[in-house]
């Protein structure tokens, strides 16, 4: 782990004492050039490791309260999605939990960031940060339901464990022995380390699966075994990566090619699927560009068919009838028949399993069918998308 946290702080001395900016923390990312003064900070993102991938920045400001701070991360135009930025607002908090959009534009290929701190440390990210300590104690937390199994399915290449959580299965019994009769449903999040907001909605989705008072929870669990990987993706997490492992592998473009090297990740989750076998899968991810919540299919893949699409069709109707937060007019262009890449894990699943499989993006930006000046699209409300998803997942077992 040579390169995370790589100290990129900068200190100066001005009227007002010392000013740092400092991104040593886990999942932090930037690169001071610059912050003699307040209204010319001069900032780069530090681009994923062995990759030319970068969007992604979270750091700490010291020592600006009441200055006007001008940010600007200069090498913006070579980021991995330059219209991530066209009507975008970074995201601001004084302690790390209450996080709100402060002024940004965009202009000559630079992200300028505008603001008035009103205390003296401040952070700066992309979206709301979700770090690997938040995680530990999330999968710490669900373990006690006595309907959850919590396993490890390996290591990555920095070391860190897998995160594996299964509900409806009897504790300590191998995968697929109690699928008898019952839908197996996989979840997976974070392959691109940078789309926090995957991290929110398992949040949301598991709180409410394993609400006890919670009737449709409840018959869920009753008809469903349920395999989650809540982060695909903890190396890149923890060094403040966009879109890759520590390696450089972008782990969306792993499956059905993975090995040990270079994607132990995926490596893993194909292996437990063959295991468990897979009736529906929705694989959870940010889309820095579209202001919208959506659904992409497999349309592409050789398996894909009419039952196919009527799934996919009955399931995103389902999911917006549950709320209004999701719409089905703009997303991606779907494929055309024969195009689909395998590679990919929407497509590898619906082509290995001839299953329902779906990839579920939300924005950096906000939702513009129902906008919050405030927050944008947050924390909070990928937590209620989540949430949201369990009365389609309901309506929907009787098509799988």
């Amino acid at each position: 782990m040579n390169d995370v946290n790589v100290k990129n702080s900068a200190s100066a001395v001005n009227a007002n004492g010392i000013s740092e900016i400092s991104c040593d923390f886990d999942g932090g990312n930037i690169i001071c050039l610059a912050n003699e003064a307040a209204n010319n900070i001069r900032l780069e993102i530090r681009a994923d490791h062995q990759s030319e991938f970068y969007q992604w920045f979270y750091f700490r400001l010291e020592g600006r309260k009441g200055q006007d701070c001008v940010l600007t991360i200069e090498n913006a135009q070579g980021a991995a999605f330059e219209g991530g930025w066209e009507d975008y607002n970074a995201c601001a908090s004084y302690d790390n939990q209450d996080w709100f959009r402060v002024p940004t534009r965009y202009e000559n290929g630079q992200l300028i960031i505008s603001h008035t701190p009103t205390q003296n440390r401040v952070y700066y990210a992309y979206f709301t940060p979700y770090n690997m300590k938040r995680l530990a104690g999330y999968v710490a937390k669900v373990a006690q339901h006595p309907d959850v199994n919590t396993s490890v399915l390996g290591q990555t290449l920095d070391g860190q464990d897998l995160d594996f959580i299964t509900v409806g299965a009897l504790a300590g019994t191998q995968a697929g022995t109690q699928a008898e009769g019952k839908k197996i449903m996989w979840v997976t999040a974070r392959q691109h380390p940078g789309e926090i907001m995957a991290s929110w909605w398992i949040e949301g989705f598991l709180d409410r699966l394993l609400d006890d008072n919670d009737p449709v929870a409840v018959e869920l669990r009753e008809k469903c075994i349920f395999y989650i990987v809540p982060n695909m993706n903890p190396d890149g997490s923890r060094r403040g990566h966009l879109r890759t492992n520590a390696c450089g592998a972008n782990l969306n473009r792993e499956w059905d090619v993975a090995t040990m090297e270079r994607s132990p990740e995926v490596l893993y989750v194909m292996n437990e699927m063959a295991k468990t076998g897979v009736d529906f899968c929705i694989d959870v991810h940010g889309d820095e560009a579209l202001p919208y919540n959506f659904i992409a299919g497999a349309e592409g893949v050789h398996a894909f068919n009419d039952v196919h699409a009527d799934r996919l069709e009955s399931f995103k109707q389902a999911y917006k009838k549950a709320t209004p937060e999701f719409q089905t007019k703009i997303g991606y262009e779907a494929a055309a028949p024969g195009t689909g890449r395998t590679v990919m894990n929407t497509n590898y699943v619906a082509n290995t399993y001839d299953c329902l499989a779906m990839t579920l993006e939300m924005p950096f930006k906000d939702n513009a069918d129902l906008p919050d000046a405030r927050v944008g699209w947050s924390a909070a409300r990928s937590a209620k998308l989540g949430a949201d998803i369990l009365e389609p997942m309901l309506e929907i077992l009787a098509k799988l």
